[in-house]
């Protein structure tokens, strides 16, 4: 199974960016789906998960302007991220779990300028 993930780029602050993590596996059998990201110099965050219960868990820094949703027909799992802040700027990474299997995508690169 692999993810790939796209939609990061350079928005100025306040602006918004929605990013998209595509499965080659079904995400409707994920028991989790998260998108994570890291900033230079710091160590790799949680955003926010999904459970295959649809309950979310959103970090408190993104709560209230990050949005997680899922399409399980095109099993791709969307961040739409609003008012934007500097401090925002970081790759972001998705992430999935099947059972045993921990998958990784690569990173897209999102920057929010003053």
């Amino acid at each position: 199974v692999q993810l790939q993930a796209s939609g990061g780029g350079l928005v100025q602050a306040g602006g918004s960016l929605r990013l998209s993590c595509a499965a080659s596996g079904s995400t409707a059998s994920a028991n989790a789906i998260g998108w994570y990201r890291q900033a230079p110099g710091k160590q790799r965050e949680l955003v926010v998960v999904i459970y295959s219960g649809s309950i979310t868990n959103y970090a408190d820094s993104v709560n209230g302007r990050f949005t997680i949703s899922r399409d399980n027909a095109k099993n791709t799992v969307y961040l739409q991220m609003n008012s934007l802040k500097p401090e925002d700027t970081a790759v972001y990474y998705c992430n999935a779990i099947w059972g045993f299997r921990n998958i990784w995508g690569q990173g897209t690169q999102v920057t929010v300028s003053s």
